[in-house]
């Protein structure tokens, strides 16, 4: 009877883990450039095992359920916005934090900080040829900072390369990854290479970027709310399993006493 248990125990782990990546795709539906997760199956044999009390496997310390990124393109939304960009086909742009710690995302919503530094809405500056690309107020002659837009014009070609009043800021570097699937998640938007990581750069007539738009999640709500539902009843049946065997367990050590 115990076999019961493990067998349903082990069914509601893999629902809880589905469950918690649909919750997360559905509350990032529309972070720009976010990648869907999804889940499959891994660890079966070891599991297998524990339901005939291997010695020394009768637990494992992981479920036998694993995510991974579907890193398939969002939808193109326009916002008109200077500092959006998207890329075309593959691709991430490199960003780097006050530390020099290098991300990959696709997350293309940018804005200027006080120090004219073209960043990520979580600070991590945007990099290109010529290091993290920077407006600074010495290109325009004017006394305002550079997170005025009144004072300058933001223009990216589509092989990514920046002017700002005419200026030439360099060109924006575009990643390409030998293996998505290499990469490590760290956060909704970001990914950082492993030791199994190969990357390189686009040359300038590979880039298509545009501007003034950006990736959307590749998330698609209605499916994934499908999928949630679906997963709570799952979850729930396998919660009536172990209900129905504790009672059916405690009748018969009931019976079985002796008085």
């Amino acid at each position: 009877m115990l076999k019961e248990f493990y067998t349903a125990a082990y069914g509601m782990l893999n629902q809880e883990t589905r469950l918690e990546v649909t919750a997360n795709n559905i509350s990032n539906a529309n972070t720009a450039g976010f990648k869907r997760q999804n889940v499959f199956e891994r660890n079966l044999i070891d599991a297998r095992a524990n339901f005939y009390n291997v010695k020394g496997d009768a637990e494992q310390n992981d479920p036998p359920v694993g995510s991974y990124t579907d890193f398939t393109n969002g939808e193109m939304r326009q916002t008109n916005n200077p500092l959006d960009i998207a890329i075309e086909g593959d691709g991430f742009f490199v960003l780097a934090d006050e530390f020099g710690k290098q991300f990959l995302s696709r997350g293309g919503n940018f804005r200027l900080d006080i120090g004219g530094n073209l960043v990520t809405m979580d600070g991590k500056m945007l990099v290109g040829s010529n290091g993290p690309v920077n407006v600074t107020n010495e290109f325009f002659g004017g006394s305002s900072e550079a997170t005025d837009r009144q004072t300058f014009d933001i223009n990216i070609t589509r092989q990514g390369e920046i002017f700002a009043n005419g200026f030439n800021l360099g060109n924006i570097q575009i990643a390409k990854v030998n293996d998505n699937k290499t990469l490590e998640r760290i956060s909704a938007q970001n990914f950082v290479a492993t030791d199994r990581t190969q990357i390189s750069y686009h040359q300038l007539d590979e880039i298509a970027v545009r501007q003034g738009w950006v990736e959307g999640a590749n998330v698609d709500v209605v499916s994934e709310m499908v999928e949630m539902i679906g997963l709570q009843r799952k979850f729930e049946a396998g919660a009536k399993v172990i209900e129905t065997n504790e009672t059916t367990l405690s009748e018969s050590i009931r019976l079985g006493r002796y008085y």
